[in-house]
């Protein structure tokens, strides 16, 4: 990592991390495209009310694997090839861990769990199919998310950008295939997404089953120090993914109770196309991680401040890009998931298109603030900027808005929220910059 610039170092990690997240999350999108086009609004909402669940199973897979590659990468910054392989394997067994809890669920309670997320009669079956489907696929999300942050963060984002692009490209290839010609309705949909990772992990097979690489499987009993470590330094990036899932939650709650299914349907558009956008703040923070662990383990604190700079300043600029977008092209991207020519659902997703993303440039400081803190082994201020803008701050302030100002209200909710977030995120950068690697 240090053979060329710091500025370069940035731009090929970042690089190859923005397009990998934004391939993960396109898998999601792909599924509300099809799904609108082939299924209808109801298709829609019940594939709006199960996507919270794949943000549970996403971010376990995050956390697990950006816990275990952040310490990773410090220790291979050390020479500790014993160390690396130690939270290599811990990882792997929270890995096998979770991933039968999820699969667990899916077979015993993906119907309750519709119930619980809001499914009425017409769409039930539909979610539970989805949810059922997703949950039994976990271990290849989960394994997939933890394989792509150890090779990304083994100095191979090429390959973990390679893997991600082209298991996005068999979603979207698939669904087409299984919703259109094989006529399978949702569960085409879920299938072609369940299968995505499976290729991700045999594209990335040459490295993580390589001689050259520098983690490895051994056997060792749990370690108790090592999954702590694990799962305090992933913990953010497993809130990150929450947040999304909760901020779903309840605003789906909100808006059955305001618009219905069709109000539901509009707020799928928004939050599927928010999930591609913050893939972008995302992939920059998971660029900009292995480069700050790298520089924190050889102590070089210039280093790491650079690396801040280049990624705030990147993120202001796709603000700024991707919000003239969305702002401009409201009305057609709206179109494109409006099969049935709703006027209802277009008015409600434009609408929400312009005032939702007004939040892009606070969700984006949040993100790669807390991934800052994360990567130089500052588990607390990372935990408390992902516990405010994914559960402290979004839920009382979207009921509130609601109760004021209806869907109005719904849409300037995240806005607010991330805004007061990254308030604080700035109080505590500067309470934290002047102590050591802080």
């Amino acid at each position: 990592m240090t053979k060329t610039t710091p500025f370069v170092e940035f731009i090929r990690y970042s690089f190859f991390s923005i397009m990998g997240m934004i391939a993960i999350s396109c898998y999601i999108l792909a599924d509300t495209f099809f799904v609108a086009q082939g299924i209808g609004t109801n298709g829609l909402a019940a594939l709006n009310l199960a996507i919270p669940v794949y943000d549970f199973i996403h971010g376990t897979g995050l956390m697990l694997g950006m816990g275990g590659a952040t310490k990773f990468t410090i220790l291979k910054s050390q020479n500790n090839k014993k160390g690396a392989d130690q939270i290599f394997t811990n990882t792997v067994y929270l890995g096998v861990f979770f991933s039968l809890l999820f699969m667990a669920g899916g077979v015993f309670f993906a119907g309750r769990i519709s119930t619980i997320l809001g499914a009425n009669q017409k769409i039930w079956q539909m979610t539970t199919t989805y949810l059922k489907v997703l949950m039994l696929f976990s271990p290849a999300f989960i394994f997939n998310d933890i394989i792509l942050c150890f090779v990304r963060n083994d100095s191979n984002p090429k390959l973990s950008m390679i893997a991600t692009v082209s298991g996005s490209l068999f979603n979207v290839v698939f669904d087409y295939i299984f919703i259109f010609p094989c006529g399978m309705g949702m569960l085409g949909a879920v299938l072609a997404t369940g299968f995505s990772p499976v290729v991700g992990l045999i594209i990335m097979s040459p490295h993580w089953l390589g001689k050259k690489r520098w983690f490895h499987m051994k056997r060792l009993l749990p370690d108790t120090a090592s999954i702590r470590m694990n799962l305090s330094l992933g913990f953010p990036s497993l809130l990150a993914q929450i947040s999304s899932a909760i901020v779903m939650i309840v605003f789906n709650m909100i808006i059955l109770r305001l618009e219905g299914n069709t109000g539901v349907a509009a707020y799928g558009i928004i939050a599927n196309l928010s999930l591609v956008v913050l893939s972008f703040y995302t992939g920059i923070s998971q660029g900009i991680q292995p480069l700050v662990s790298d520089a924190y383990g050889k102590l070089e604190q210039k280093r790491i401040v650079q690396f801040l700079r280049y990624a705030m300043g990147s993120m202001l600029v796709l603000s700024a890009a991707i919000y003239l977008i969305l702002f401009v092209f409201a009305d057609p991207i709206a179109s494109a998931f409006n099969s049935e020519n709703n006027a209802t659902l277009h008015t409600i997703a434009v609408t929400g298109l312009r005032l939702y993303f007004t939040s892009l440039v606070f969700a984006g400081f949040n993100i790669i603030l807390s991934m800052y803190f994360t990567s130089v082994e500052k588990a607390f201020p990372a935990q408390i900027i992902s516990f405010l803008r994914g559960l402290i701050l979004i839920i009382p302030i979207a009921f509130l808005f609601a109760r004021l100002w209806e869907m109005t209200g719904v849409w300037m909710s995240f806005p607010a929220a991330e805004f007061v977030t990254a308030v604080i995120g700035a109080g505590l950068y500067v309470k934290y910059k002047n102590r050591k690697w802080a």
